[in-house]
């Protein structure tokens, strides 16, 4: 304790190597997790999943459009470190879409402005808590957009079930993870019950009938219109028998020519097209599950404990003072992360954990 303060340079040397060969900050983490689980704070009951945006390292001012790359003669670790992820799920590979701008200090980082007001480049950090004391069970940085947080968060289940044996019964998110591959995800393989909104448009502003009107008979594979005309996939023999599944995941159901054309509501059924087909996708069982989820008082409970994944996010930014970070890449926003993560369950077990009793003098 009273020797000399190392360089800095010895920190980030370290930080650049062992630290990051080594996995060290991910196996701290870690062991703060299994540190509350030892004290009883993890259920393991309910689970929250949730993202936040974090400013990453970069002037908004000097980056260029993304559809012409980045400058030929840009070269540091930040540039390294983002062609190495150009073919993560959770960075560059998250989506064929081109950045609208790249920044040359930080090319990871993605241009957003989600939260209204200028647009920034950022980083998102993902967190998946334990509902029962908002115990940080893993964290996974990510880009910043909302394909890449779906897939961190499967990778933080997934590993949160490796490492610690830890199988939630139902998890609690917003309805960007309500997607149909998602929620089939969730209750296919993991056998967890999505307790999240599940992400529709069906819903009609015109007027007509919505989807809601339609009746689903699953035993028969048949919907039924308000009229009570029935709408199949094939209406031909043996179509079914020569049935591929679709590229895009999604069913087609519609009604006879000669129903549809004698139809006294077809006015209000399909107003601004030939005919009305009803789109039922592929993991339709796993939606069903979620709308009938979402009508028990254990949705309520869930939706109003989800905000504590959100306050974790307001402690870090506003207490911690994590709203921009320090360093730059994928490996910098995961350092950082990971620490803030590991700062914060300190700080859980230090408030929950009672102290040991000490012995009075004689």
């Amino acid at each position: 304790m009273e020797g000399d303060v190392p360089d800095h340079s010895t920190f980030s040397k370290n930080r650049h190597g062992r630290f990051r060969d080594s996995d060290l900050l991910r196996r701290l983490f870690e062991t703060t997790v299994e540190r509350c689980m030892a004290e009883g704070l993890v259920g393991g009951e309910g689970f929250a999943v949730d993202a936040s945006l974090v400013r990453a390292d970069a002037n908004r001012q000097t980056g260029g459009p993304g559809s012409e790359g980045l400058p030929p003669d840009v070269e540091n670790r930040a540039v390294r470190e983002y062609l190495a992820t150009l073919d993560d799920a959770a960075f560059d590979a998250a989506t064929p879409v081109v950045p609208k701008f790249l920044a040359p200090a930080d090319p990871a980082s993605r241009w957003t402005c989600a939260h209204g007001g200028q647009a920034y480049y950022a980083y998102s950090t993902n967190y998946l808590i334990a509902l029962d004391h908002a115990v940080i069970m893993d964290v996974e940085a990510s880009t910043a957009i909302r394909q890449a947080e779906v897939t961190a968060c499967k990778r933080m289940i997934a590993r949160v079930q490796d490492r610690f044996g830890v199988w939630p019964e139902r998890l609690a998110a917003d309805t960007g993870y309500g997607s149909a591959e998602m929620l089939a995800w969730l209750v296919h393989e993991r056998d967890i019950h999505p307790h999240i909104p599940v992400f529709d448009k069906s819903t009609r502003h015109d007027g007509a009938f919505g989807r809601d009107d339609f009746s689903y008979d699953i035993d028969r594979d048949v919907y039924t219109c308000p009229a009570g005309q029935e709408l199949r996939r094939y209406w031909q023999e043996g179509r079914a028998a020569k049935e591929q599944s679709p590229i895009d995941g999604l069913y087609r159901y519609h009604a006879r020519k000669t129903a549809r054309d004698g139809c006294n509501l077809r006015p209000r059924c399909c107003p601004k097209s030939p005919y009305r087909k009803i789109l039922r996708s592929v993991h339709e069982g796993a939606r069903d599950l979620a709308r009938d989820i979402a009508k028990t008082d254990a949705y309520v409970t869930s939706r109003r404990e989800r905000k504590k994944v959100e306050m974790l996010f307001a402690h870090l930014k506003r207490i911690l003072k994590l709203d921009r970070l320090r360093l730059r890449g994928p490996n910098g926003a995961k350092d950082e992360f990971l620490l803030a993560a590991t700062a914060q369950n300190l700080r859980k077990m230090a408030k929950l954990i009672p102290l040991p009793t000490q012995p009075l003098p004689a």
